[in-house]
């Protein structure tokens, strides 16, 4: 499946999108796979990392965690993001979360 994300085209926009769904993945698959996040998500208070994905069909999704990192509960009761596995996936239709688990399940 064809996308590309926030490294390759800095104007992907995900003004609108909301949670989708949700994917178990660990944050060296996701960087793996969509490369780095980005170096400030939309809501760095509540998330640590985010990638936009835009795929060939211009599906929109957004990948990040929520509520669990650093940034909300403190280095004390937060997860470091590179031992987060649970993370939201939002987008303008459940086709965002639908593509990314597939991409995640190819492997690419």
């Amino acid at each position: 499946m064809k996308f590309i994300t926030h490294n390759q085209d800095d104007l992907i926009r995900s003004s609108g999108t909301h949670l989708q769904g949700c994917i178990t993945a660990t944050y060296a698959q996701l960087v793996g796979t969509f490369g780095e996040p980005l170096k400030e998500g939309f809501d760095d208070y509540k998330s640590d990392a985010e990638w936009l994905v835009q795929f060939g069909d211009g599906t929109v999704a957004t990948i990040y965690n929520w509520k669990n990192g650093i940034n909300y509960c403190g280095s004390e009761h937060g997860i470091p993001k590179q031992y987060i596995r649970d993370w939201h996936v939002g987008g303008h239709c459940e086709l965002a979360c639908d593509y990314v688990k597939l991409v995640l399940k190819e492997g690419v």
